[in-house]
């Protein structure tokens, strides 16, 4: 045997190298440490399961229940849900005024709200990354008139604004989103803002602007990749808003057209069937509940653990 061979690393050798066991703190990305915070952080754990629950529900869908959600059963209207007296196994949650299966609607519901929150949120957050970043780095007249229109947007209540916007635009699942991510620009466009004044006097920039680097490149390759975090926080807590507010305007007739699934819509249409079949309304509620509440609990733990004035 060659002594010089170097020896055969087993498991115990594999993990001690692995970034994540690293007690060398030059050995170890600052990324482990973010993801080892969040991970201690129950409430942020809890979060992140409810959203990939309703994100699983949502794709898998056509697995997860047998009927379609726009299918009419008109012999099967107001059947009441498992649980309560007179419900059967086939509709576990019950059906509707037009015989359709809840649970199926509510599972479909997710596939809408969930997109709903990632295109509003997408554009809020192209936009207003943009325009933060644009003046907070040029600063004078562009910061100026930046933030003059973000203030009037900012003066007008979210979502009155959002009606006046889909009323203009016209109903529709799509103009929502429009609205919706129009509405939660001036927050990313602040939070972009104060980041990148903060970088901006920072040794790397001085660094880049002396080699020669243009504006356009010191903006987008060197100050927002490191204001991410709280870019990815407001990301995250914007989801939840996101969903209430469809739900508003579905509710009100402006978002989701039936017959789609959609939770706000849902609880529009059930509306009128409270005192008789409470199920219609109130568990599309609950889904809301849900799923604004993993967003807002998963935000809580993103912002404890890339902040780093709360690290230990």
């Amino acid at each position: 045997m060659n002594e010089n061979a170097p020896a055969k690393m087993g498991w115990g050798h594999l993990a001690a190298r692995c970034p994540l066991r690293a007690r060398n703190p030059e050995e170890r990305h600052p990324i482990f440490d973010q993801i080892e915070k969040f991970l201690k952080n129950k409430t942020g754990v809890a979060g992140l399961i409810i959203i990939v629950f309703f994100t699983l529900a949502a794709i898998l869908a056509p697995l997860l229940t047998p009927y379609d959600p726009n299918e009419n059963a008109l012999y099967e209207q107001l059947k009441p849900p498992v649980w309560a007296e007179g419900g059967a196994a086939k509709n576990l949650l019950g059906t509707d005024d037009m015989g359709r299966d809840l649970l199926t609607r509510m599972i479909y519901g997710a596939r809408v709200s969930l997109t709903l929150g990632v295109v509003s949120v997408g554009i809020a957050f192209l936009v207003g990354s943009f325009l933060g970043a644009i003046a907070g780095y040029y600063k004078g007249w562009p910061d100026s008139l930046i933030m003059r229109i973000m203030d009037i947007i900012l003066a007008f209540p979210h979502i009155l604004l959002a009606i006046v916007i889909v009323a203009y635009l016209g109903p529709g699942l799509r103009n929502a989103m429009m609205a919706i991510g129009i509405i939660n620009i001036p927050r990313f466009a602040r939070i972009v803002r104060a980041s990148v004044m903060e970088e901006y006097g920072k040794d790397y920039v001085t660094a880049a602007r002396a080699v020669g680097a243009g504006n356009r490149r010191i903006i987008f390759n060197a100050i927002l990749p490191n204001c991410l975090a709280p870019i990815i926080v407001q990301a995250s807590l914007g989801f939840g808003a996101a969903i209430l507010d469809a739900a508003g305007l579905s509710f009100l007739g402006l978002g989701a057209q039936p017959p789609m699934s959609e939770w706000g819509a849902m609880i529009a249409q059930g509306r009128q069937l409270i005192l008789r079949a409470w199920w219609v309304m109130t568990l599309p509620g609950i889904a809301i509940l849900f799923a604004v509440l993993g967003f807002n609990l998963f935000g809580d733990g993103l912002r404890d653990a890339l902040d780093p004035r709360l690290r230990d």
